[in-house]
């Protein structure tokens, strides 16, 4: 995946060149906004309609992992969308690693079987892989309330 440096607000797309496959880390850094409400990380294929002319939910083909950071909360939601339907969420947490204010390194360990999430070093949470080939998963995003400092 190329490198990026962002300072800006709006959130981040990139493109995981050749899609994703066992072994490889995507990595996101940031400093949660001073008042957060929300973050969210996708990893997704790329739309087979690119003008999205149906309107549906953004510009995301199928979901391989959704990771809603809910502030208000302190919970993580991970989830995945196929086919155009969302699959049953997983919120089981041993700890809520993000503060506001605070800058954090999250790193997406992507397995054979699942993802494995870890924040600042620590691990988090694992997701099962429920979208196949995982190679045709070749987008991420970041959005919300933070300060992308580095994506790769």
């Amino acid at each position: 995946m190329e490198e990026k440096d962002s300072n800006e607000n709006e959130g981040y797309t990139g493109e995981i060149k050749g899609g994703l496959r066992p072994s490889m880390k995507l990595v996101v850094m940031g400093i949660v906004n001073k008042k957060p409400q929300s973050m969210e990380v996708l990893v997704s294929s790329q739309l087979r309609d690119e003008e999205g002319a149906d309107g549906a939910d953004g510009a995301e083909g199928d979901v391989g992992l959704q990771l809603k950071i809910s502030f208000k909360e302190k919970a993580i939601q991970r989830n995945a969308r196929l086919n155009g339907k969302w699959g049953l969420a997983e919120n089981t947490l041993s700890f809520f690693p993000f503060a506001s204010g605070e800058p954090f390194k999250m790193e997406i360990v992507c397995e054979h079987q699942q993802f494995r999430i870890l924040v600042d070093g620590q691990p988090l949470c694992g997701f099962s892989h429920r979208f196949t080939p995982l190679a045709s998963l070749t987008s991420l995003r970041v959005f919300g309330d933070l300060q992308l400092t580095k994506v790769a």
